[in-house]
């Protein structure tokens, strides 16, 4: 993505200030996630609209690694999002895909919640590299026939054109890229099943090595938030100075741990509301107060957003 950037004419030393340097990234097994779509949003800021849908554009299957070879000799193009969903923590713990076929259709659904403007422009990012390396997997002209995003559309939508060369949904339930049915089931140009078991393996042992430390820590975490909710939603500032560190070394740690501070709250509320509406001895005004909401109809929205359910719904039915 930097390299990207500095094409489209910034300076490497625009990103001095990065918490994780340019040089630090090379060596790095994962970067954390606030730290990636912080830098998302800034270059959508200084680069303008559709910067993460031209990197995706500049992505080759070869900068996926062991990964992207186990793709490219498969034995169809859409085995891509079955791996995908298998192994992505090689790539991402953000999102996982999901294959809903409609007729001759086939709707590939990204679940994935975003959060933030950058998780907005990284999910761009990501539909946009899939386009190409489907075309580089099948090394035929295949494009999608449809592409739907949750957000709302940037100003531009000059790069996001070029990029899909169909029609562009915003606004949307879900985010999904559609291809004909038959596009998916090419043969790759490279099919191989006896290397394609052999880099599989070698899949395997990457995905093991992968270190996800941390879960006591969330705990910790979890419980601080809980104790801070009846005063309202703690900031990640207070949380930060209980444990003694900064807030970026707190973002770190949980992102570590394959979680953000953002998402650890909107859990911990959710647990604990649950909880208490199975417990008919609270009222459902008294949970809105103890998981953080300064009134019942905000509990209201965001619980029936969490479960699709109203809290008395969810009561009655459990």
């Amino acid at each position: 993505m930097i390299n990207c950037a500095i094409a489209e004419g910034m300076y490497r030393d625009d990103f001095i200030d990065l918490p994780t340097s340019i040089d630090e990234a090379k060596h790095e097994q994962v970067v954390a996630a606030e730290e990636f779509l912080d830098l998302h949003e800034l270059l959508d800021d200084k680069l303008g609209p559709g910067f993460g849908v031209r990197v995706g554009q500049q992505m080759i299957i070869e900068d996926y690694g062991v990964l992207g070879l186990s793709w490219r000799t498969c034995s169809k193009v859409g085995e891509i999002f079955e791996r995908s969903d298998r192994y992505f923590k090689l790539l991402s713990n953000t999102f996982v895909w999901k294959i809903k076929e409609e007729g001759n259709i086939s709707n590939v659904i990204l679940n994935r919640e975003a959060h933030r403007r950058g998780m907005e422009l990284s999910t761009e990012a990501s539909l946009s590299a899939t386009v190409v390396v489907l075309q580089a997997m099948s090394e035929k002209d295949i494009s999608p026939i449809q592409v739907s995003f949750k957000h709302s559309p940037p100003q531009d939508l000059t790069s996001h054109n070029a990029a899909f060369k169909c029609p562009i949904l915003f606004n949307q339930p879900t985010y999904s890229i559609s291809y004909k049915t038959s596009d998916l089931n090419l043969r790759t140009a490279k099919a191989d099943a006896s290397i394609n078991s052999y880099l599989l393996k070698q899949v395997d042992e990457n995905t093991k090595g992968i270190k996800i430390p941390g879960n006591k820590f969330v705990r910790d975490v979890e419980s601080l938030i809980k104790d801070g909710l009846p005063t309202g939603i703690p900031a990640i500032q207070n949380i930060s100075e209980l444990l003694a560190m900064s807030n970026r070394t707190l973002t770190r740690r949980l992102s570590e741990a394959n979680v953000t501070y953002r998402d650890l709250v909107k859990g911990t509320q959710e647990k604990i509301a649950k909880d208490m509406l199975r417990d008919n001895n609270q009222s459902i005004g008294d949970i809105a107060f103890l998981t953080g909401f300064s009134e019942q109809s905000a509990f209201n929205r965001a619980f029936k957003k969490w479960t699709n359910q109203t809290p008395s719904e969810f009561r009655n039915n459990n």
